[in-house]
């Protein structure tokens, strides 16, 4: 069976995004200028459209460094911190919501968009080769025995992850065979980013939030954390605590958020009651049930708090906005190397 090529599926994605945002009464014609690159001919008029992926921050900044940017940048789903990044330098965005904002000329376009319409279940990707991708991200090696030991997985479960992320050319297969034969990351910012994308919407829904009166968030959750330990709850931050621990950017964080050892809401209120906590509507702090195994096994102590593997909280803090998809980039270029 004939599949498609790349390009050809960027084009079409290209030739939808742009279709779906425009009056049905403009004249429309795109050719493609490069893997990624296309132009568009509205009316009498030319615009050079680029297709940005998912359409993050970064991808963004690197289309404003980039030597001639487009008028028009085009993704599945352009992110409010992107947006206005895109906005504040004059570059018009559309993405496959339905949204876009568009000034060039005498073309104006702006539509809101349906955000539930970019969010479907990305293909492939389970549990466990999402806490695959964690462990891989914090940098164990590419075999069924290293990821199995890290992540807790069984080695069946494990392999069959490990031929999906390669099914999905994140990973390059090995040329032996064997528990110990190892792959390597294709590109470890497309792991971060696909894996980034799939964690949301894979996550349990199980959630509850509880009333804390906190002068001192990190001390407060310290405190806490050390009652779970007591009774043997097993725990972690995420989302903006966890960030300003493993790379402070954030000036002031006012809510918490933290994976603990439950299943199910009623599990979750037994956690809080064993740390003292009430739940309260609209309360500061989140507490949710571990998303994988590999969450929990990866977590780490610093400076008193128990964090959650950075995949994960550069995941759960770039859904904060705009401010929170600034620290989620500043996190991942400080524990990337970069």
């Amino acid at each position: 069976m004939h599949q498609p090529k790349q390009d050809d599926r960027t084009e079409r994605r290209l030739a939808a995004a742009l279709r779906a945002v425009l009056p049905p009464s403009v004249t429309f014609k795109l050719s493609t200028a490069g893997d990624d690159d296309a132009t568009v001919r509205l009316g009498s008029r030319r615009l050079a459209v680029r297709w940005v992926r998912r359409g993050g921050l970064r991808e963004v900044r690197e289309v404003l460094r980039s030597r001639r940017p487009p008028d028009v940048i085009v993704g599945s789903e352009i992110s409010l911190a992107a947006r206005a990044a895109a906005a504040e330098a004059g570059l018009g965005w559309v993405d496959e919501s339905g949204a876009a904002e568009i000034a060039v000329g005498n073309i104006v376009v702006s539509r809101s968009g349906d955000r539930r319409r970019a969010a479907s279940a990305p293909r492939g990707w389970t549990p466990a080769v999402l806490g695959v991708a964690e462990a891989l991200l914090c940098g164990t090696a590419a075999t069924v025995s290293a990821t199995a030991e890290a992540t807790g997985h069984a080695a069946s479960s494990t392999a069959h992850a490990l031929a999906t992320l390669a099914e999905l050319g994140l990973l390059e297969a090995p040329a032996a065979r064997g528990r110990n034969s190892g792959r390597r990351l294709v590109d470890p910012d497309r792991l971060l980013e696909e894996y980034a994308q799939a964690a949301p919407r894979l996550r349990p829904k199980a959630e509850l939030r509880c009333g804390l009166l906190w002068r001192e968030p990190f001390v407060a959750l310290e405190e806490i954390g050390g009652r779970w330990d007591q009774a043997g709850v097993r725990w972690a931050a995420t989302g903006a605590m966890a960030a300003s621990v493993l790379a402070p950017y954030l000036t002031e964080v006012s809510n918490g958020e933290v994976y603990v050892d439950a299943t199910g809401l009623p599990e979750l209120r037994e956690v809080a009651r064993s740390a003292g906590i009430e739940p309260m509507a609209g309360g500061r702090l989140l507490l949710r049930q571990f998303p994988t195994a590999a969450s929990e096994r990866l977590a780490a102590e610093i400076d008193g708090i128990r964090v959650a593997p950075w995949p994960r909280v550069y995941t759960d803090v770039r859904e904060l906005g705009v401010r929170g998809e600034e620290a989620a980039e500043h996190l991942r270029e400080v524990l990337r190397g970069r």
